[in-house]
């Protein structure tokens, strides 16, 4: 029954993707870490406040085990609605930033899609946050290990609104360049590592409290998926950024010498400028023949 509950409560939340696309991955994310975290919160409050147990946790015999839970829950809560109103604030103020998403997307997909994939970003979600869920559900002691999976994905997410906030400012201060200075200077995706780092928090707090094949498979299944998406998310932002500033001495050297992602691991991943502009052309130059070809209908 508790999977179930926190299963609605992701879906619930990401439903925000039905009026766009995209929004299952991006402010649906958010919405949805935000979203557990909240459900979370109300099974432990209402533990706490009633003095019954709830899943094996006593209220009564291990206060310090709620506390750790519910510091963990405000945090889950905290980070998703920071991320999802950041990314809901940007996609609606931001028209180049709402351009490129809606080209990488592409058309709005039937209802049919949409349903499916609203399933499948629920479940994603449910499974980036099993070191929560599974602690609440079965937690068999390990709290210093589950307090140290919590300050790390706490620093994860200062890290990600400081880069979030460092880049803005950099942004509006000379919108034609990429950030490149505080935590800039450190790594091209300072925010994304950020998320890395919250995520790598979360699966260490659930370490002691992984039940079995199914709940190991199931952890490990959503911290590598975020981690991939994470890195994807690298290379297709340096090659965008590379289309539209490849051959600026000042971007190459930064793109060149800067780690895209792991703070001082020499990964220096960075897309060819001259592959960049012959795809472009050849994206335009398919755009083009639909377009005569429509046209010509």
């Amino acid at each position: 029954m508790y999977y179930w509950i926190i299963f609605a409560a992701a879906l619930l939340f990401c439903c925000v993707g039905f009026k766009e696309f995209v929004w299952f991955m991006s402010v649906g994310y958010g919405l949805s870490v935000c979203g557990i975290g909240l459900a979370n919160l109300v099974i432990l409050v209402i533990s706490m406040i009633s003095g019954a147990p709830i899943l094996g946790i006593n209220p009564i015999t291990d206060p310090a085990v709620y506390y750790v839970l519910i510091a963990q829950s405000v945090i889950f809560i905290a980070y998703g609605i920071r991320l999802g109103g950041f990314l809901l604030i940007r996609e609606l103020k931001n028209a180049a930033y709402k351009k490129t998403l809606q080209e990488a997307s592409g058309a709005e997909p039937p209802i049919f899609v949409k349903a499916v994939m609203w399933i499948v970003m629920g479940a994603l979600y449910l499974a980036q946050t099993a070191g929560l869920n599974y602690k609440v559900h079965n937690f068999k002691g390990g709290i210093v290990i589950a307090i140290v999976g919590i300050v790390i994905s706490l620093i994860g997410v200062i890290l990600e609104a400081t880069a979030d906030k460092q880049k803005g400012a950099q942004k509006k201060a000379d919108p034609n360049m990429v950030a490149t200075k505080g935590l800039f200077k450190i790594v091209r995706c300072p925010n994304y590592f950020g998320e890395v780092t919250f995520w790598t928090g979360t699966f260490i707090s659930g370490l002691a409290s992984y039940s079995g094949l199914g709940q190991w498979v199931v952890a490990i299944i959503g911290y590598i998926a975020i981690v991939y998406i994470m890195f994807n998310g690298c290379q297709r932002l340096d090659k965008r950024q590379t289309k539209r500033l490849g051959g600026d001495p000042k971007f190459e050297e930064y793109a060149t010498k800067t780690p895209i992602l792991i703070p001082f691991i020499p990964w220096y991943y960075h897309c060819d400028a001259k592959e960049v502009a012959k795809e472009a052309k050849m994206e335009h130059a398919k755009k083009l023949a639909k377009s005569q070809e429509a046209q010509g209908k």
